[in-house]
Order: structure tokens, then C-alpha cells, then sequence
């Protein structure tokens, strides 16, 4: 059997409920299945760090790690500045990428997760926003594949003094059911339309499987493994400004 081509990602999606990861080779190719763990209820960086040295556990051997987090990254940093949906304040200014290199032995780098995704599911033309819809309200921004960080969306109100995250998160559909939550999401795709005139629209997340109604023509579900399957185009050397720089060897 061919040996995956190197080097090895092991690839993270931390979510608000689910903490997923798989190991990917240099193509993008899952070399594992998809494996997850609840996320902890009380989600602090230290119970986050455990779950995914877990899940690492039961994967292939891997080069590097890359993570989506569900928050504002300061990506050249790899430091975490908002943690909306993990419920804790622990995590800010938490420097997640320093930790999970510290954790594996390997270089890491970390990126909001709808980046993450978005990146695992555009087509690289024209401009295309990625919308996750989950238990939280994730959203990225391309222009002809080129990641334009950070549209922080969530906590952007919407409707009413709601943000999309209290309009259209889990607690929402939740509270109003998925009828009401439909009716709330045609609403919300009619807004962001106005307000970025994207090309393409991807809707992604969890709860993107319960969309019951048909969409805009350039409107599209994404493929929520696109949430571990980026993982290996942030170490795409044309996002390499995006990162912290390696410390030079003494």
C-alpha cells in the first residue's frame, strides 16, 4: 500500500458540543475516520486541551496540528480572544497555538473555525462568505480564495437588538423551533446579501441539516467536514503572513 504523502496534519474542530478531529496527509486527504468527543461543560483551555489529547491518542501519527476555534483568534499570535460559545472567560488571551505545540511536540497553528471551513469548502472565485450555523453563528470571508480575516458576525446584532448568535443559535432553535428558526434564517440570508454582495454563500454547521426551504441559486450547504479537511490549507504558503513566525534556533 502507497504511503500518505507527508507531512501529516492532525486536524481540530472545536466546537461549542463537539470537539472532532482526524489526520489529514499533504493532499488533504483523510488518512483516518473522523473521530469526536463531547466538548467539556465547563470548557476551560486546560479541559479543551485533555479532549483533544484524547482524541489524538486513537489517530496516525502526524507532523503538525492545525485547529478551527470558535472564537476571534488574533491569528499572528495564535492567541485566543473570544470565546463566545465555550462559556468561559478563561480563554482570553490564551495562547492556543504556543499550548497545543507544547501538548504534541509539533508546530501549530490555530484559526476561527468557520475560516477553517470555509477554506475546506470554497471554490476560490469571486467573493464567498461562509455562514456556520451551529451553537453559535460562525462567518469567513474569501475574495478569489484569499481568506480576508476576521468577520465576527455573531456578535454583530441582526435583528431587534439580537445578535445572529442569539437569532439564529442553538437557543434560538431550541426556544422557537425549527419553523420560526427557517423563517429567521430566509431573513438572514436576504441581510448578509445586502450587506457583503458575496458571489456565493455557503451555509454550514450542524444546523444546516434542518433548512427546509429552497435556496437562492447562489446559496449552498457546505460539507461540514470541510471543518477538518481545511486544516491543511493553513499551512498553504500563501497564508503564511497570516501566522506567528518560527522562533529562530538558538
Amino acid at each position: 500500500m502507497t504511503a500518505a504523502p507527508k507531512p501529516l496534519t492532525l486536524a481540530i474542530d472545536i466546537g461549542g458540543t463537539h470537539i472532532k478531529a482526524s489526520v489529514l496527509d499533504a493532499t488533504g486527504r483523510m488518512v483516518a475516520s473522523e473521530l469526536r468527543l463531547p466538548t467539556p461543560v465547563e470548557a476551560t483551555p486546560n479541559a479543551v486541551l485533555g479532549v483533544i489529547a484524547a482524541v489524538a491518542k486513537q489517530l496516525p501519527d502526524f507532523d503538525r496540528v492545525s485547529a478551527g476555534f470558535p472564537g476571534y483568534v488574533i491569528v499572528d499570535k495564535g492567541v485566543i480572544k473570544t470565546a463566545p460559545n465555550l462559556g468561559t472567560e478563561a480563554w482570553r488571551g490564551f495562547a492556543l497555538a504556543e499550548a497545543l505545540s507544547a501538548a504534541f511536540g509539533k508546530p501549530a497553528r490555530v484559526l476561527n473555525d468557520a475560516d477553517v471551513q470555509g477554506l475546506g469548502v470554497i471554490a476560490g472565485k469571486g467573493l464567498e462568505l461562509v455562514l456556520t450555523l451551529g451553537t453559535g453563528i460562525g462567518s469567513a470571508l474569501f475574495k478569489n480564495g484569499l481568506l480576508l480575516p476576521h468577520l465576527e458576525l455573531g456578535q454583530h446584532p441582526i435583528w431587534k437588538r439580537k445578535t445572529y448568535d442569539e437569532y439564529l443559535g442553538d437557543a434560538a432553535l431550541k426556544r422557537k423551533g425549527p419553523e420560526r428558526w427557517n423563517r429567521r434564517l430566509r431573513r438572514a440570508i436576504g441581510i448578509v446579501e445586502v450587506l457583503v454582495n458575496y458571489d456565493t454563500l455557503y451555509l454550514g454547521g450542524g444546523n444546516s441539516r434542518l433548512i427546509d426551504f429552497a435556496l437562492p441559486q447562489n446559496v449552498k450547504r457546505a460539507d461540514n467536514i470541510g471543518g477538518i479537511t481545511g486544516g491543511v490549507k493553513l499551512w498553504d504558503p500563501a497564508l503564511d503572513d497570516l501566522f506567528p513566525r518560527p522562533k529562530a534556533k538558538k
